[in-house]
């Protein structure tokens, strides 16, 4: 006999751990919306930035990289425009890929150096595909909010079914996430700002959102714990309506740790803090068979060892930014007692 399973989670992080005196925090974010209504182009707006703090901790933080990345991208999610700072000369080759697909596969091409040395940037660029497919929640949870309710068509359970059944633990069979998704009310949790408002330090300037948008964000915080690197990390996915606070779709909390020498990943828990459906959690237990796993391989070794049921997309992507801890980490060096 099946028991009901719990509600699924609602507990969003109400603030960013303290900086720890000889650490490296990378935080990132891409804002989405439309300037011109959602008939038009989406506006895609990434920021990113690696901090230092230096040990001791009064000593002045080093900002060590900082990126920015303004996308155009239209409802096929092609890319229709595209620029960058630092400026890459083949950044234009991006513009006409779409934002699935081999995007990523072409990143290499038009930011050749970028993705080893695992820059801010890069992240950014990475992102590109998975915003591109998530932001039309915002405008239709906004649309659906409006008097005349919604304006962007909604599928059936059986649609949803057919489409989505087995791709994550959220849509496994049998799951009552395709229900709750039909119906558009998936589990939302209020959230609070994402920076401390005692440490203007703890998160890059993130700017004003417009009225209506969706934003990713991310924090990754490495320090020397012996002989590992600690890591703790953050994911989440939230939105804005007309006169409505700001509200999470999915978030997650990742605490790891990687041989300092070798870089392969010893331990690693994920804690989901915001999923929309009861079934998502289940996939937190498999991030276990990441270990033993290279850091710098996690953007394609995750997708290999956690996959279907087993996995939920978001935390996938939330764990595939990891690649970057080594080239955080060698900044570390700096820092040693």
């Amino acid at each position: 006999m099946s028991h009901p399973l719990p509600p699924p989670p609602s507990d969003p992080a109400l603030v960013p751990p303290a900086r720890r005196p000889g650490s490296v925090r990378r935080t990132t974010t891409m804002l989405m919306y439309w300037p011109d209504g959602y008939d038009n182009p989406l506006q895609i707006d990434g920021r990113a930035r690696d901090l230092l703090t230096p040990r001791p901790l009064h000593a002045d933080v080093v900002v060590l990289d900082e990126a920015t990345v303004s996308a155009q991208v239209l409802k096929n999610r092609t890319i229709a425009g595209i620029s960058t700072t630092p400026p890459r000369p083949g950044i234009a080759r991006l513009i006409g890929a779409r934002g699935g697909g081999n995007f990523r596969a072409m990143l290499p091409e038009a930011i050749p150096d970028d993705r080893e040395a695992g820059t801010a940037l890069h992240l950014l660029l990475d992102d590109l595909p998975g915003t591109t497919l998530i932001a039309p929640f915002g405008w239709l949870r906004e649309a659906n909010q409006s008097p005349g309710g919604p304006m962007l068509p909604a599928m059936s359970t059986e649609q949803m079914r057919q489409t989505m059944e087995g791709v994550c633990s959220g849509f496994r069979p049998g799951s009552s996430g395709f229900a709750i998704a039909a119906e558009l009310r998936q589990n939302l949790a209020e959230v609070p700002a994402l920076g401390d408002v005692t440490d203007p330090w703890s998160w890059h300037d993130v700017g004003t959102p417009p009225t209506v948008a969706m934003r990713r964000a991310r924090r990754i915080d490495v320090w020397r714990d012996g002989a590992q690197i600690g890591i703790d990390a953050m994911f989440r996915d939230s939105c804005w309506a007309t006169d409505g606070p700001e509200v999470a779709v999915h978030e997650y909390q990742i605490n790891a740790a990687v041989d300092a020498v070798t870089m392969v990943l010893d331990s690693v828990v994920a804690t989901p803090r915001v999923l929309p459906y009861p079934e998502c959690p289940q996939a937190a237990d498999n991030v276990g068979r990441m270990i033993g796993s290279d850091a710098a391989g996690f953007r394609t070794e995750v997708l290999a060892r956690l996959q279907s049921v087993d996995c939920c997309t978001h935390l996938n992507d939330a764990l595939r930014a990891l690649a970057d801890v080594p080239a955080l980490a060698a900044h570390l060096t700096l820092e040693e007692p």
